[in-house]
């Protein structure tokens, strides 16, 4: 069934791009990917391209110019889904901190159990991370715990990347509305699904630091996550949340 398209941004990341394409388009369930690539230095956009001849019709590649940040990425695959009649859209990252046999489980959330949304948490059973110093472990741990306490969302992961979508959640959300587009993206998203009234289930996964290419989290991505959450919850006061 082609219901169903993984979307991965990508800047540099070339040693692990070839290795995810052919893992999530090996899984039992036949999934579409979109790569969306931001003018990659390092040739990733050339390698998907040559992977698209051995897996017609599935891998699909959107080329923009220049690093338009996460948040923006995302909302161009999530129009395109749309526009192409995806019903399940999932979000996950390129460097294998996401492990792909995981979206098995992220799709079943959505399609057999009737959730709206599925998120492969970190936190749902403990602290399930590894390869990570506990310097960064603790600054993840408490910025969702600091998310749940300004928004008052139930979800013991506010900032993960790994996500299941059903169609309606993204038609519902008025995409170009959305303000932040580095890791605030994510949490800005899980709360306008959560204000909406959409089904949230978490789904416990394990998630390993990448061990190829480099890490795009820097200081100025955490203060606009830190600092976003506030103006977030300040603004949902003035707005209505009709999904109908």
């Amino acid at each position: 069934m082609e219901n169903s398209l993984v979307i991965i941004p990508t800047y540099n990341e070339r040693e692990n791009i070839e290795a995810m394409v052919r893992k999530v388009l090996s899984l039992s369930h036949p999934f579409h990917l979109l790569i969306i690539d931001d003018g990659s230095p390092d040739g990733t956009a050339d390698i998907v391209r040559a992977l698209q001849h051995e897996y017609p019709g599935r891998l699909h590649l959107e080329s923009r110019r220049g690093k338009l940040g996460l948040g923006t990425a995302y909302i161009h695959g999530f129009k395109y889904a749309l526009r192409n009649g995806y019903e399940y859209i999932f979000e996950m990252d390129a460097d294998f901190s996401h492990n792909p046999e995981d979206l098995v489980r992220l799709y079943d959330s959505c399609s057999q159990e009737g959730y709206d949304v599925a998120i492969g948490s970190r936190y749902v059973q403990g602290v399930n991370v590894v390869n990570w110093p506990m310097s960064r472990v603790l600054m993840s741990y408490f910025a969702s715990y600091y998310v749940r306490m300004v928004t008052g969302m139930p979800i013991a992961d506010t900032t993960a990347g790994f996500k299941c979508y059903r169609r309606r959640v993204l038609e519902t959300i008025e995409l170009d509305k959305i303000r932040f587009v580095g890791y605030a993206f994510q949490i800005e998203m899980k709360f306008l699904a959560f204000k909406y009234g959409f089904k949230i289930q978490e789904v416990a996964i394990i998630f390993t630091d990448r061990t190829k290419g480099e890490s795009k989290m820097s200081k100025g991505i955490f203060k606009e996550a830190v600092l976003g959450v506030i103006k977030m919850k300040i603004a949902s006061y003035f707005r209505h949340f009709d999904r109908y």
